[in-house]
């Protein structure tokens, strides 16, 4: 989302607020976004922790659900449709006013705008910064984009839209539950666990004593809540790099994400490569998984007194490390 965008639209675009009431922004991922609208009247709805708590260091009322009606709803439109529709959908059940939508080109933002066309008028459109923002007066008749809690997926699971493998289970993930050893240690971490299928398959081993699972994303970690239905799990809304396990821990399994929007950005595994190994007892073991073309290896011999390639195949590779080095604990 661009504030040139929101402010154009406020600013004689055509698009007007109420003057008193609460605004609620679904997904805004910088304060900057929504600056041309009221601090004290906003009201951002997020499920991905660091974004919740950016804003809400930064003076803003969130959740990670609407609570109540509201006098106009921002949408900022994700990449995933199904979600954009969902979110659209739930915007128009509880807004009073408009329900504005805002997004970039490489997010699909023209293609909803031709949906949207075709269920009613839509004002605006303008746009701006590689994206648009139009809005809708009438918000009736989006029922059917209403996205039920959870979708089943082979093997059992559930999901939802939007969050990361919503289709069913993740290629690196399996690969990597798959070459896994037998034993695995008894406390394990799994860091940015989605929707549980890591873990569900490492508590299939009774020598497991609990396995954190540590879950960025709200609606993700809901759905693991359903997958993994064990009493040795633990469940942890928060950042993985930020997160600080309370002992330390004889095994970090993961599938870090590597992408920042649409662009490959391997700091995200460096991060998550510095927080296993901050949480790791000196003895500890680290087993993640990891596209072929990904250079994590760097980063592992710097945190880890050995590091090698367990196993792989012309799409991903397990790294295997061991002994955190102790200048980085």
């Amino acid at each position: 989302m661009s504030h040139l965008r929101l402010s154009l639209a406020l600013d004689g675009g055509g698009l007007t607020l109420p003057d008193e009431g609460r605004i609620a922004i679904f997904a805004p991922h910088d304060p900057l976004q929504i600056s041309p609208l009221p601090k004290a009247r906003c009201h951002v709805i997020t499920g991905f922790k660091p974004d919740f708590d950016l804003f809400e260091g930064a003076g803003y009322e969130c959740s990670v659900a609407p609570e109540g009606r509201y006098c106009a709803v921002v949408v900022v439109l994700p990449r995933a449709k199904a979600q954009g529709f969902a979110m659209i959908a739930q915007a128009a059940e509880i807004s009073d006013g408009p329900v504005i939508i805002d997004g970039a080109k490489t997010d699909g933002v023209e293609s909803m705008l031709r949906v949207l066309r075709k269920r009613g008028p839509v004002s605006g459109p303008i746009s701006k910064a590689h994206g648009k923002i139009f809005w809708i007066e009438n918000g009736a008749g989006f029922s059917d984009w209403a996205a039920t809690e959870t979708k089943p997926v082979e093997g059992g699971f559930a999901t939802a839209p939007g969050v990361f493998s919503a289709d069913g289970t993740d290629p690196a993930s399996l690969f990597l539950a798959d070459n896994l050893p037998v034993k695995l240690g008894g406390n394990i971490v799994d860091l940015g666990a989605g929707w549980g299928y890591l873990a569900a398959r490492i508590l299939e081993r009774e020598t497991v004593k609990s396995v954190d699972l540590v879950e960025a994303d709200y609606a993700a970690l809901a759905c693991a809540r359903q997958n993994v239905n064990d009493t040795r799990a633990n469940f942890h809304w928060a950042d993985a790099p930020s997160w600080t396990a309370p002992n330390r821990v004889e095994t970090v399994v993961m599938n870090p994400p590597f992408h920042a929007g649409r662009k490959a950005d391997p700091e995200i595994g460096r991060a998550f490569i510095a927080a296993a190994a901050n949480m790791l007892a000196p003895s500890g073991h680290l087993w993640m998984v990891a596209n072929r073309h990904l250079p994590y290896e760097p980063a592992l011999h710097e945190a880890f007194s050995q590091v090698e390639e367990v196993a792989g195949n012309s799409r991903f590779k397990i790294l295997h490390a061991q002994r955190p080095s102790r200048h980085k604990r």
